[in-house]
């Protein structure tokens, strides 16, 4: 959908305003501002009108009180994109005003003349909010009654209770609750605020019905009224709940509520998440409770099973970390606080770094070191990951030009993107128009993408890594396998690679089963022309079996940590590098390491019915040949046991070696390399008599070195003749 434009006059008009508006409209998955009236400007202490659209685009909720950004937030994605009114209460600072006011928005959806729908916005000032403020002073009662209205219920509602279930509605509830409190605090009880929501609302209308849906909620009213009193619940909208009761038998009340709950309607139900806040915890206004029940409520998993969660003084530090992260993202960017790490991506046939991933780690004076874990979910959640990741671009543009500037080897970087970058901007150009301007080539920038990230818009986010590819940007899937859909995605969306989960190497050592499992997965990789990487790799026995199953390259602490720019210099100035391929061999290393030695098909080459009736893991090798040396350069335990049983040659020691051949079994394979034949059948005579059947593919030649890697494979072994001859 493209952006609406007003007319100039129109502009002007909706502009000059003295009434706090806004318009806004829904393009491509995210709020775009059309329209601010100097109402509005003046009612949020704004000078500039090009900054207040900007905030109102990129963080729309920034100076709202921490415990009100969800909700509200919330309930615009509703008005968005399931219609009907915006009507929502809040706490807010303004640009001139550090103090708390509390707003009252109303909204409503208007279509112009041609079909498109706009959202128009306005913005009442109710005064200022002081949750300390007690007694019958008119500033007292103010904040007492937006106190009681807050959490999407407009304070000129007249009605106390809901008209489909019968309970309070939320501002009539939050004034029984401070009654209900402190009754149960002179009585010797400590209260607890619970906020109840229904898993599955909109599906199980979907499926059954509205009437059905309004059947569900009127049953959950009942049991919760049964079990804590009318008076002491309430339904604050859609399949959301409020209650408050005493923290004595709590959790026997709530498990009988899942057990009631889930036989309304014959059982046809819905699982049941609870979020609890105890005042023991710290004596808070009814509003504020409800809002931290909500926050420990949305820990709950969404599950087939009900289940709950309590605030607790961990939340309130993750939250409050999650806050500081949000608002202290600029300055992290602009004062160098977040630092770009890479880790090395190894070709699995040669040892040497073909690929480097850029990390961020955030270093920070206050907080200390922040790993990603604990800061880029929070930055998605704010829609502010885009930030990060573009700062991350260009960090890794730097470096490039750096490494080019003092004559370094270069090999392509990976930076990884979030979904939240594609809804808040569009990411494709964005990056594009950073890597031209830095000179650097497209196919140098790799984006990573986890199967996450394409999400349930599956069509648009295969038109956004279809565009990736066509600007010549290489496109990898992260994290393969760790979740369930992998192979639907690979089925209908082209990536250049894939990354397998570090949860593979994990299961390794758990059976063959693992082993297996990765094995045919590779030889699914290689049949649709995808590279692979396998991360987590850690030792040399992961670092041999991946090789010989054909895993193109290897990431892992095997080689080597994350580290800074700086420490990869030092270890170049100490000569502990790992050292880089040469970009001009990377498609013969390639083509050499995707050859799995567990698959008999793809030594012969595809097109051999005949090879393939063999025992079940031939000995298979590749051999490196250059003039009358040659070397191993990978093998499978098989061809190992093999060349140490028939010729004594004991392949662990001579990996990556090259040396002077003269068995004739090796003079054999080495005629393919001679351009009279690609691929050749031969027979060796052992010591002992027996006859080796093998085969021998040339499989590329190295343009820099002038190798050539040729496959091989034991078909069989004959036993010696009775004459010895």
């Amino acid at each position: 959908m493209e952006r609406y434009c007003y007319t100039a006059q129109e502009l002007k008009m909706i502009e000059g305003l003295l009434t706090p508006l806004a318009v806004y409209q829904f393009v491509d998955k995210r709020v775009v501002t059309l329209a601010l009236s100097d109402g509005f400007l003046r009612e949020f202490g704004y000078t500039d009108r090009e900054q207040a659209v900007y905030d109102m685009d990129h963080n729309m909720y920034a100076t709202a009180h921490p415990d009100d950004v969800t909700r509200i937030a919330n309930a615009a994605v509703r008005f968005a994109t399931e219609g009907g009114a915006y009507d929502v209460i809040y706490r807010t600072k303004t640009k001139t005003d550090p103090e708390y006011r509390v707003v009252h928005a109303h909204g409503e959806h208007m279509l112009r003349e041609n079909g498109v729908r706009l959202a128009y916005v306005w913005y009442m000032d109710e005064g200022p909010y002081d949750e300390t403020t007690k007694g019958n002073s008119p500033e007292s009662r103010v904040n007492q009654a937006m106190a009681g209205a807050l959490h999407e219920e407009s304070i000129l509602r007249e009605s106390r209770y809901d008209y489909l279930t019968g309970l309070p509605n939320l501002a009539y509830f939050f004034e029984l609750a401070e009654a209900g409190k402190a009754a149960m605090e002179r009585m010797g009880e400590n209260p607890v605020m619970l906020y109840m929501d229904l898993n599955g609302m909109k599906y199980y209308n979907h499926r059954n019905g509205f009437a059905e849906g309004d059947k569900l909620l009127k049953g959950f009213a009942r049991v919760l009224s049964d079990i804590l009193s009318n008076e002491n619940c309430c339904h604050i909208g859609a399949d959301r709940f409020a209650a408050y009761t005493s923290e004595t038998g709590l959790e026997e009340k709530l498990h009988r509520l899942f057990d009631e709950a889930g036989e309304i309607n014959g059982g046809k139900s819905l699982p049941v998440r609870v979020g609890i806040y105890p005042s023991s915890m710290e004596d808070v206004p009814a509003s504020t409770a409800y809002d931290r029940s909500k926050l420990a409520c949305d820990q709950v998993m969404k599950t087939d099973c009900s289940g709950f969660f309590y605030y607790s003084h961990e939340l309130r530090e993750a939250l409050r970390r999650s806050s500081y992260i949000m608002t202290s993202i600029d300055r992290a960017i602009s004062e160098k606080w977040i630092q770009v790490y890479y880790q090395p991506i190894v070709r699995a046939v040669n040892g040497k770094v073909c690929n480097e991933e850029a990390l961020a780690r955030w270093i920070d004076p206050t907080e200390g070191f922040l790993s990603p874990a604990e800061f880029i979910p929070y930055l998605e959640m704010g829609g502010l990951i885009y930030k990060l990741d573009l700062y991350m671009l260009e960090q890794v543009l730097e470096k490039i030009r750096a490494q080019q500037e003092a004559g370094l080897t270069i090999v392509p970087q990976s930076i990884n993107l979030s979904r939240s970058d594609f809804e808040v901007c569009d990411i494709v150009d964005e990056i594009r128009k950073r890597v031209d301007a830095s000179g650097v080539r497209r196919d140098m920038i790799t984006i990573e993408i986890t199967e996450s990230v394409i999400g349930s818009d599956f069509d648009f986010m295969k038109e956004q890594v279809g565009r990736f590819r066509e600007l010549g940007f290489p496109v990898w899937m992260d994290d393969f396998g760790s979740g369930y859909s992998s192979l639907d995605v690979l089925q209908s969306i082209r990536f250049d690679l894939i990354k397998f989960d570090m949860s593979f190497m994990r299961k390794l050592d758990e059976g063959d089963s693992g082993k297996i499992i990765l094995t045919e997965l590779m030889k699914m990789a290689t049949s649709l022309d995808v590279d692979t990487v396998c991360e987590g790799v850690e030792t040399e026995a992961q670092v041999r079996f991946l090789q010989e199953i054909g895993c193109s390259k290897l990431q892992g602490y095997y080689y080597c940590k994350p580290i800074p720019l700086e420490e990869i210099l030092e270890r170049y100035r100490k000569g502990i590098q790992i050292g880089f391929e040469d970009p001009k061999a990377s498609a013969y290393y390639e083509t050499v390491g995707r050859i799995s030695l567990y698959d008999l098909d793809m030594v012969a080459g595809g097109d051999e019915d005949s090879f393939r009736h063999a025992f079940s893991t031939l000995p298979m090798g590749i051999i490196e040949i250059r003039g009358d040396q040659a070397r191993f350069v990978r093998s499978n335990p098989s061809y190992r046991d093999f060349m140490k049983q028939s010729f004594g040659i004991d392949m662990s020691d001579m990996v990556s070696k090259f040396f002077k051949y003269t068995v004739p079994f090796m003079v054999n394979a080495a005629k393919v390399c001679e351009g009279q034949v690609n691929r050749t059948l031969f027979d060796d005579r052992l010591p002992d008599g027996s006859v080796v059947h093998s085969f021998a593919r040339r499989i590329g030649t190295n343009p820099v070195t002038g190798s050539v890697a040729v496959a091989v494979a034991v078909l069989s072994v004959s036993e010696p003749d009775d004459t010895g001859g």
